[in-house]
């Protein structure tokens, strides 16, 4: 393990990734159930593949992609993928259908409402899935209830209310928020549609899983159309890790079992997905703290273990760094160099681009760098999975030079 303090505390550990059966849950004829699903919805598009060909040239890397999930369904994020895949599941589940057999305007029609009857959707969120949940409940005619962590934004927490879902900020954190949320759905016979997973609730965080993949299956196609066959790095971010777990997971289908060279980043007060690597023991374990960060998608400290496996099989590296990592990559984003597009990217869709910068411009990261394999002829794919979904936090980081990092770019 290499730890760094200056000029941002960092942590490294390789992670060699045990290799193994890939999920056969996020295989290829699975994606393309969910994506066949996705592409129903009235307003679906790909969203956009942004190529930053300056910043890779001034990184000196081959090719620097971004999927900004920033344009999801209007939501500002990627995460309705997941929500509304496994709220759909849900009920084909309750009519006894199943999901290729119908479309999203079919779960919208009067004789499925006047069949399934009052449903009302719950979960806790620190915003983006419970948004996305909201959204999904509301489209469907559904009732919603959204349970946030104390101290969350206020735009966040609006911005589930306009759906029509009741949102109730708790004074615990995320993962207590959580367990309350389950114990109020046990209570009132609500359907818990969590984006975690614990003994004897799998399959709903499963299917959320596979609904993410929607995005990673259009980032390959909008690739090849580049003229790019496959990534060689990906930075993807972690919470419970489901996000990562299911973009690796169905990499590592899609290219029979060896993925793109892969970091795991995670907040550093926040990192159960490092934790559960440094243990050492193959299990999934959970951080203790009042996971503080502007990573406010990141802070989570108990692993879903469907995705901890993905995670810990297929990994090359799991690294956890402080605010700062994110703030920079919201900034190179926000200003870009020469005509490379800008992207609006909020604190938990930056930091891989944070952590990639400092890799290749910090001599105290060779070591780190020459293990991963970066180098010119690097084809690196990161996902901003939300744009300002905070705009307060976003403009005081952008404008007010929060947490910047010194570079020699």
């Amino acid at each position: 393990m290499l730890n760094i303090e200056e000029p941002v505390k960092l942590q490294f550990l390789s992670n060699d990734g045990l290799g193994g059966l890939t999920p056969d849950f996020l295989d290829q004829e699975q994606v393309k159930q969910v994506k066949r699903f996705h592409s129903t919805f009235a307003d679906y598009k790909a969203t956009p593949l942004v190529s930053l060909d300056n910043l890779a040239a001034k990184l000196n890397v081959k090719k620097i992609y971004i999927k900004d999930e920033a344009y999801r369904f209007g939501l500002d994020a990627f995460k309705v993928l997941g929500g509304a895949y496994a709220i759909a599941k849900l009920l084909c589940k309750k009519l006894g259908v199943e999901l290729d057999e119908i479309d999203f305007n079919y779960l919208k029609s009067k004789e499925v409402k006047e069949e399934i009857g009052d449903v009302t959707f719950v979960t806790a969120t620190d915003g983006n899935h419970g948004r996305g949940v909201a959204w999904a409940a509301s489209q469907l005619g559904y009732q919603a209830i959204v349970y946030l962590p104390k101290g969350s934004a206020k735009r966040r927490v609006e911005a589930i209310r306009e759906t029509g879902a009741k949102a109730v900020v708790t004074d615990a954190n995320y993962d207590k928020t959580v367990s309350y949320a389950i114990n109020k759905a046990e209570i009132e016979d609500w359907l818990i549609v969590q984006d975690t997973a614990w003994e004897g609730y799998e399959e709903i965080p499963s299917w959320i899983m596979q609904g993410y993949t929607t995005m990673a299956d259009e980032a390959l196609l909008q690739m090849e159309l580049d003229g790019i066959d496959k990534p060689t790095h990906l930075f993807l971010q972690a919470g419970v890790g489901s996000m990562a777990g299911s973009v690796l997971g169905y990499y590592a289908n899609y290219y029979d079992g060896k993925p793109p060279i892969t970091t795991i980043v995670e907040p550093n007060d926040a990192a159960c997905i490092f934790k559960s690597a440094f243990v050492g023991d193959g299990l999934a374990h959970n951080v203790d703290s009042d996971l503080k960060t502007d990573m406010a998608g990141l802070a989570c400290g108990e692993p879903n273990p469907i995705a901890w496996q993905i995670l810990r099989d297929f990994s090359k590296m799991n690294v956890k760094c402080d605010d700062s990592v994110a703030a920079t990559g919201m900034r190179m984003l926000a200003n870009p160099l020469g005509n490379d597009p800008r992207v609006i990217a909020g604190e938990s869709g930056a930091v891989g681009l944070g952590l990639l910068t400092l890799l290749m411009n910090d001599s105290k990261l060779n070591e780190v760098r020459e293990e991963l394999d970066l180098n010119e002829d690097s084809v690196v794919l990161l996902f901003n999975t939300e744009g300002a979904t905070d705009p307060i936090n976003y403009q005081r980081i952008i404008w007010g030079g929060k947490g910047s990092l010194a570079l020699n770019l």
